[in-house]
């Protein structure tokens, strides 16, 4: 019989996304069949699964750690921000709604039951399910209908494990105050604590751990270390990104930090180049002079970043970084920005508009309600490299420039060029993970490769995994994981 137990933080980025990915390939190397899942994510950094839908790329990358295939059934409910106050939800990989945060609020006890689905499908297959938490249980004012913390834990019967985190300062308060702001009945759904973070002599924070362990009454399965090598592991906020590359290298990639990026993995494959700095372009600065790429990620609302790539003046610097000799590569909505024309006739983004792109490639782009979800592999056409990927984009894009294809993928062409090769474009995420195909584009940009990331994906996973083995009580938690609730 499968067993469960939740990982829960006391706000967010406390580290569980890490934690669970360190705990599915810890348990994953002592033999146990084991599998991630989280009831509701919000991200637009998603991952194609081999079933055809998305998920949440830190579910991904814990379906890695767990050395399975990544499927809906691990995040059955994914949020993906639109506009400040609304998102698109995804319920098992495909498009159910778009709602308004206060909408959502109202419904969101209905996507309870897909959830559970999820879980009791999961569990057909995996020993054990580590079910990750969001934002905080403290967030009570968030209890009613909840599916993301405590309500799912109830509704499943999970035992939960809370994680603060050291880092941010005042940890005893997140831990104790939390307790002190939960019901007796969710309070006491916690059974267990752990300390993530930590720098220095653990022994000089044991007071802490003892009072925290007193004033709460929930076991202590220790004090986490700052673990260094998490840059190396793949990112799913954009900020992560900011400040993680490794090195100073001296092919600076400029990316332009859209207001609705989406899809950005493809950068990690590149920050982890020691010869390369990607420097992510805030808002209100201009790009870089110095650049060799500018690369223009994905986005989930193209057009309403195009206005706004528009308003920081960057259509200005990307003709002078052209005409300086600059490459530039534009991925899914990156690349039809690219073009002359996006037409959303459908108002499928908003109200329904034509607007004109940045003009640098002779295609045009047509808003289509079908979202294309698809894993993707074929080669890269210059080289005969090997490429895999995935795409995830509503849109159909077609011109003069795409027949300068440069890639061919699943037996079609793809993707479209300048008549000088230097602008590029094309709708496949994920390129950049193919190290034969990553060292012949840095090639064309002066630069040589050293990295082999997807190894070292792998051998990070590992240094994680023995990094909790050394500072959590890993038997306690498993023995604190119990049967659950399989009500669907």
């Amino acid at each position: 019989m499968s067993r469960a137990i939740m990982i829960q933080g006391t706000g967010s980025n406390v580290g569980k996304s890490l934690i669970v990915a360190g705990l599915c390939r810890a348990f994953a190397n002592r033999g146990i069949s084991v599998a991630p899942f989280k009831p509701q994510n919000m991200s637009n950094n998603a991952a194609v699964t081999a079933n055809g839908g998305e998920i949440g790329r830190s579910q991904a990358l814990q379906a890695i750690a767990a050395r399975i295939p990544a499927h809906t059934d691990m995040n059955p409910i994914l949020l993906k921000p639109e506009t400040e106050t609304g998102a698109q939800i995804i319920v098992h990989g495909k498009r159910h709604a778009t709602m308004r945060a206060r909408e959502y609020a109202t419904q969101k006890s209905q996507l309870l039951k897909p959830a559970l689905e999820s879980l009791a499908r999961l569990s057909s297959s995996a020993d054990l399910i580590i079910v990750e938490g969001a934002g905080s249980p403290a967030e009570t004012n968030l209890r009613d209908g909840d599916i993301a913390n405590m309500g799912f834990a109830e509704a499943a019967e999970i035992p939960v494990v809370l994680i603060g985190d050291i880092h941010r300062g005042g940890v005893i308060a997140q831990l104790v105050g939390t307790k002190a702001v939960l019901s007796n009945e969710d309070g006491g759904r916690i059974k267990a604590f752990a300390i993530n973070k930590f720098h220095g002599d653990p022994s000089l924070f044991q007071n802490g751990m003892d009072e925290i362990a007193n004033r709460t009454k929930w076991d202590s399965l220790g004090l986490i270390p700052w673990f260094a090598d998490s840059w190396k592991l793949p990112a799913e906020d954009v900020m992560d990104i900011v400040g993680r590359t490794r090195g100073k290298g001296n092919c600076k990639i400029a990316v332009p930090r859209l207001g609705r990026i989406a899809n950005f993995d493809d950068l990690d494959p590149l920050s982890a180049e020691p010869e390369v700095s990607v420097e992510i372009v805030e808002s209100g600065r201009a790009l870089p002079g110095d650049a060799i790429l500018v690369l223009i990620p994905g986005s989930k609302s193209t057009i309403a970043d195009l206005r706004e790539f528009r308003r920081n003046g960057w259509d200005i610097d990307l003709r002078a970084h052209i005409r300086r000799g600059g490459h530039v590569l534009g991925i899914c909505g990156g690349y039809q920005m690219l073009g002359r024309k996006i037409s959303d006739p459908q108002g499928i983004e908003g109200p329904a508009t034509t607007i004109d792109g940045l003009g640098f490639l002779d295609v045009s782009t047509i808003m289509v309600p079908e979202k294309r979800l698809s894993l993707a592999s074929g080669i890269h056409k210059p080289t005969g490299e090997p490429v895999t990927g995935y795409e995830i984009h509503i849109g159909k894009t077609e011109g003069p420039d795409c027949t300068r294809a440069w890639l061919e993928v699943d037996g079609r062409n793809e993707g479209a060029a300048s008549v000088n090769g230097r602008i590029r474009g094309c709708y496949i995420h994920g390129l950049f993970a193919a190290d034969g195909f990553r060292a012949s584009y840095l090639q064309e940009l002066g630069t040589a490769s050293s990295a082999s990331y997807t190894d070292e994906i792998d051998i990070t996973l590992d240094s994680l995994a023995d990094h909790l083995e050394n500072s959590m009580d890993l038997n306690r938690l498993h023995n604190l994981s119990s049967a659950f609730r399989q009500t669907t």
